[in-house]
């Protein structure tokens, strides 16, 4: 009996460090906090559909999920979510990424991005940066949106909404 309900401890444990939304465990970061920022406009036309989740690393150079993946058809405009500046637009790797800079520490960065707005250039909430293309790690028909404060990785979805709080239920029962 001890050693189930020792199991079930390091169970909750182990999913506890897996699954913080917003940081990654041991880095550093501090989430922001929904009342210092503004709420983002989603860069892509409702429905917004997020494919694959945002995933904390265990470390800063753990596996994890850095952003989150919506689902765009190709060739889908991609707004900006807020007013910001261009600070990168390039490929990487095999894919083309835009990185806008926004108040308050926030960078955001979408890919695979087909985009000609320069580097320096101011952009408003709204304001068409560019088109989902193909490449990189995100399936065809999705946009990777990542978002760093400080530097450190967050969950998007702290800005565009609603992160679901995790509930723990009893998970044993003598008897």
């Amino acid at each position: 009996m001890r050693h189930r309900l020792a199991l079930a401890v390091l169970l909750v444990m182990a999913l506890l460090l897996l699954f913080q939304p917003g940081r990654a465990v041991g880095d550093g970061a501090t989430p922001p906090d929904r009342g210092d920022y503004p709420r983002w406009q989603w860069p892509v036309e409702a429905p917004q559909e997020v494919v694959e989740p945002y995933r904390a690393p265990v470390h800063r150079y753990g596996a994890g999920h850095r952003g989150v993946d919506v689902r765009a058809e190709v060739g889908a405009a991609v707004r900006a979510p807020a007013d910001g500046v261009v600070a990168f637009r390039g490929v990487v790797v095999d894919r083309p990424v835009l990185t806008l800079e926004h108040a308050g520490e926030l960078v955001s960065s979408y890919e695979p991005l087909a985009s000609d707005l320069a580097p320096g250039t101011a952009v408003s909430v709204g304001d068409v940066i560019g088109t989902v293309a193909v490449g990189g790690h995100a399936a065809a028909g999705t946009l990777h949106v990542g978002v760093r404060v400080r530097g450190e990785y967050v969950n998007p979805m702290l800005l565009f909404g609603d992160v679901p709080r995790a509930v723990l239920l009893p998970c044993c029962h003598d008897g």
